[in-house]
């Protein structure tokens, strides 16, 4: 299983989130988002875009899906058959008898906190790990659904108001 990520880059501020494709359309992260997180991301745990996560999840071996956001930000919405596992657990007991080798898939908002997980996941002697690029913000601005339990959603947590001007689709939702 071999992931990666597609990059555009666009000239100005990282705070413009506006300078996307002219018929608002999207491919990927705009280019004002991918090139934030390209400066946020350390590159230290393999990527994985969202289009290619759909095509994993349909596959029998599917990833292990580790949501590492906030209990209050999963309760909102989360990827169906995600496993919470927060940024700020050591996670060794949420990850006890899981396969080592298995693949697994981490995310957060946009994706800093899961790479920091998956790196500590690394240590814990995980194989196989990769950070879902752009995170649950990227997920849901391609159009792909999210869950409150078994229920599809519109609702996303923001994290913050600063980080939901990245969130372009979904309704943004505090809990």
């Amino acid at each position: 299983m071999k992931w990666t990520a597609s990059a555009s880059f666009c000239s100005g501020l990282l705070i413009l989130a506006g300078c996307g494709n002219a018929d608002n359309t999207t491919v990927g992260p705009s280019p004002a988002y991918d090139r934030l997180l390209r400066t946020m991301y350390r590159n230290t745990v393999p990527t994985v875009t969202a289009a290619a996560l759909v095509r994993e999840l349909r596959l029998p071996e599917a990833p292990l899906l580790l949501d590492i956001r906030t209990p209050a930000e999963f309760r909102v919405s989360h990827l169906r058959g995600a496993r919470l596992v927060p940024y700020d657990s050591l996670a060794t007991l949420q990850l006890a008898g899981v396969d080592r080798a298995q693949p697994v898939v981490v995310y957060c908002s946009v994706g800093v906190r899961s790479e920091r997980m998956g790196e500590r996941l690394h240590a814990l002697g995980f194989q196989n790990v990769h950070n879902l690029y752009g995170g649950l913000f990227e997920w849901v601005n391609q159009g792909n659904p999210v869950y409150d339990g078994q229920q599809a959603t519109a609702n996303v947590h923001p994290y913050s108001a600063l980080w939901g001007v990245w969130l372009k689709r979904g309704h943004k939702t505090y809990e």
